[in-house]
């Protein structure tokens, strides 16, 4: 398993295909495209996503709708995305509407997934980042 990171602008074509860039991607072919959290788009390899709906599974009981409702809402915003002889892949309208997507677009490894972002939701989340970077740093706990 990897730890992904670094940050890469890209730009989504008239056809909705995006390239995840290959310091991210790697040689997989499919990879694992679902709604995130903060109106971005979470991007797993094959292994990180079969580990998340293990944990999902095992953390959930189906006899509360609040969490069942939690795993349909996750599982159906999940796809399997293959890349094409480019490397270029199809982003669903249901993600890049969620996204908040129109052309410009970031792509940044974020540990154990990539994320896709909107560059100006992406620009406003991140606005203080350099402000109260030494006080993320301490929440990491390390």
């Amino acid at each position: 398993m990897f730890y992904l990171t670094g940050e890469y602008s890209h730009q989504i074509d008239t056809k909705n295909r995006i390239r995840i860039p290959n310091k991210l991607k790697g040689d997989e072919k499919t990879l694992y495209f679902a709604k995130g959290p903060n109106s971005c788009i979470y991007v797993y390899y094959e292994e990180a996503f079969q580990e998340l709906c293990r944990k999902i599974e095992e953390n959930n009981k189906l006899t509360n709708e609040e969490q069942r409702r939690a795993v349909r809402s996750f599982a159906k915003s999940a796809f399997p995305i293959e890349g094409d002889g480019q490397g270029r892949m199809v982003l669903p309208v249901l993600l890049k509407e969620h996204a908040k997507i129109d052309r410009e677009l970031v792509i940044c490894g974020a540990g154990s997934h990539i994320e896709i972002w909107a560059k100006d939701v992406y620009d406003e989340y991140f606005k203080d980042e350099d402000k109260n970077f030494d006080e993320m740093f301490n929440i990491l706990g390390i």
